[in-house]
């Protein structure tokens, strides 16, 4: 997947591109409007990041004039977080915003949730088990799995990111984003192993001393 990274700053643009590429994405870079619309004249981009305030103009405009009509997916950074700013951007069309300062490891699961309501994968099946990310209902062999809210965030984060490892820290970062609990590692342990015993202890694999990952050649069915 392509994506166009529109930002004027130096540091986010280091960091953005350092991580969407660990991702595995493929990243253009423009500081300003008129790179932007350079790239867009001759390029194919799946999803652009594009930040509001520009040198030599604004996103919005950009969005509005250049990048709407070409039907590519667009997440706003964006430094204001009133109601108006928001609302106008997803209006207009944009799939999501995300304001400023913020962890490069949120954006990468919105972008991953894009692409996946993108390509209708938001139904998710591996093995006996079916994840309705929409509704966040879990289903083995059609009945319902009973999660609980955290046990839930957990798996979800996990099927977010089939077929790659989720670091046991990461974990622990977002039980914490969550809940505001500071957590001891071991209590990863004790979540995954009753996250386990509903769904079926074959289908988290344990990367040890790394984490987790759960395989699946075919995410949607």
């Amino acid at each position: 997947m392509k994506i166009l990274l529109i930002e004027d700053n130096p540091s986010i643009v280091k960091g953005l591109v350092f991580s969407l590429e660990n991702a595995g994405y493929d990243v253009l870079e423009a500081s300003n409007v008129a790179d932007a619309k350079a790239l867009l004249n001759t390029t194919s981009i799946d999803l652009c990041i594009v930040d509001i305030t520009l040198p030599d103009g604004d996103g919005v405009s950009l969005y509005e004039d250049n990048i709407k009509e070409r039907d590519i997916m667009t997440i706003f950074l964006t430094a204001k977080d009133d109601e108006e700013t928001v609302v106008k951007c997803l209006t207009l069309g944009a799939e999501d915003y995300i304001t400023k300062p913020f962890r490069a490891k949120e954006l990468l699961v919105r972008i991953e949730k894009i692409f996946m309501r993108k390509n209708k994968n938001t139904i998710v099946s591996v093995a006996d088990l079916t994840f309705d990310m929409d509704k966040m209902v879990v289903y083995k062999r059609g009945d319902i799995v009973e999660l609980t809210s955290l046990e839930l965030k957990i798996l979800h984060l996990l099927f977010l990111n089939l077929n790659k490892v989720v670091r046991r820290d990461t974990i622990i970062e977002k039980i914490w984003e969550w809940t505001g609990n500071d957590i001891e590692d071991n209590t990863v342990t004790v979540y995954l192993k009753r996250i386990r015993e509903k769904i079926g202890n074959d289908l988290i694999i344990t990367i040890k001393g790394i984490g987790y990952r759960i395989d699946a050649d075919e995410k949607c069915h």
